[in-house]
């Protein structure tokens, strides 16, 4: 388990705040493969939460089914990000994260995101003001983290040092993408860096991220990095079961069996089932048309099942097409790594 201020997550595998993919029916979806101890809403501009406006009021709307709630918030020190945070608390955020490493140029030039590593005492005084208003508004049941990234570029490595003044701020966690702002995802996460960071504190918990997108990563990156929890992003996208194949093999040091094919077919069935029950019929057989092609990277050769998904027109014609592929007689096949199925998934 891993405990964040008063919460104490099952498991120490965190769904990351994904642009633009995050929405309550995915994050539902992954909790319900198992293995994720909390899940992070898209992120949230204080401004327009605050205002009420509707895209906002989606991207932050939770439910009993999706509890732990983390609600990410970003803007910069002249933002009313403390108020925000309280109406976070008060529409069922659990944890309230602080984004400090967004790279996309209309967050980090303009609103927050990577721009608060650049300037990491006003930053800090902001992270300050922040878990000042919610210790008061929480009675301190809701804790506050932060989620940056190494620094702006390779010569500004402030990662270990802003981590180290964040837990003295009351910051209760850590979470580090390993990549430089510079990079946005180029390259390779910089996992030994990530280790700087979790030696640079005393008490908090700093949870990795970056490229975790096979069940053995987790363990590998904690034991590398010493890290109390990993984040996973773009991995899940294609694989929302991969937290519980990684909570797995935490936990016993083995991996746990591939979905079969049909099984990953009934994945796909109930994320269309959560996006019909959660998002407007267009917003959803959007969605589903994107999604295919990732949930196909790991089903062989489907490419008539993924056309025949991209041109349909509501997701009824989508879940027709979907369980015409699903086969009685269809054997999994493992990938390497996986021993043979023996149990259904």
């Amino acid at each position: 388990m891993l405990r964040i201020g008063a919460v104490t997550l099952e498991t120490p595998l965190l769904l990351a705040p994904i642009a633009g993919h995050c929405d309550l029916a995915f994050r539902i979806l992954c909790r319900e493969q198992g293995g994720v101890g909390i899940a992070y809403t898209d992120l949230l501009n204080c401004h327009a939460l605050l205002r009420g406006t509707p895209r906002s009021m989606e991207l932050a709307s939770t439910n009993g089914l999706d509890q732990p709630c983390g609600m990410q918030l970003y803007g910069n020190w002249t933002d009313p990000l403390p108020e925000a945070a309280i109406w976070a608390i008060e529409h069922g955020a659990r944890v309230i994260d602080i984004n400090m490493g967004c790279p996309v140029d209309k967050v980090a030039k303009r609103n927050g995101g990577s721009l608060l590593l650049c300037q990491p005492f006003d930053t800090v005084k902001l992270a300050e003001r922040i878990v000042q208003a919610v210790e008061r508004h929480s009675n301190g049941r809701v804790p506050v983290t932060a989620k940056i990234r190494l620094g702006w570029d390779p010569e500004h490595f402030v990662g270990p040092q802003l981590a180290r003044d964040l837990e003295r701020a009351g910051i209760a966690a850590v979470t580090v993408h390993g990549r430089f702002t510079c990079q946005l995802f180029s390259g390779e996460a910089d996992w030994n860096r990530i280790g700087e960071v979790v030696a640079s504190v005393e008490r908090v918990p700093v949870i990795g991220n970056g490229d975790i997108t096979e069940p053995q990563h987790a363990r590998e990156r904690m034991r590398q990095t010493g890290c109390s929890g990993v984040m996973i992003g773009r991995g899940a996208l294609r694989t929302p079961w991969l937290f519980r194949q990684a909570w797995h093999e935490i936990r016993t040091g083995e991996p746990l069996v591939e979905p079969s094919f049909n099984e990953k077919c009934r994945v796909i069935l109930r994320h269309l089932a959560l996006l019909d029950r959660y998002v407007p019929a267009a917003q959803a057989v959007d969605c589903m048309r994107k999604r295919i092609s990732w949930y196909g990277k790991t089903m062989g050769h489907i490419k008539p099942l993924k056309e025949a998904v991209r041109v349909a027109d509501s997701t009824q014609t989508m879940r027709q097409a979907i369980q015409a592929w699903i086969q009685p007689d269809r054997e999994a096949v493992p990938r390497a790594g996986f021993r043979t199925p023996e149990a259904a998934f």
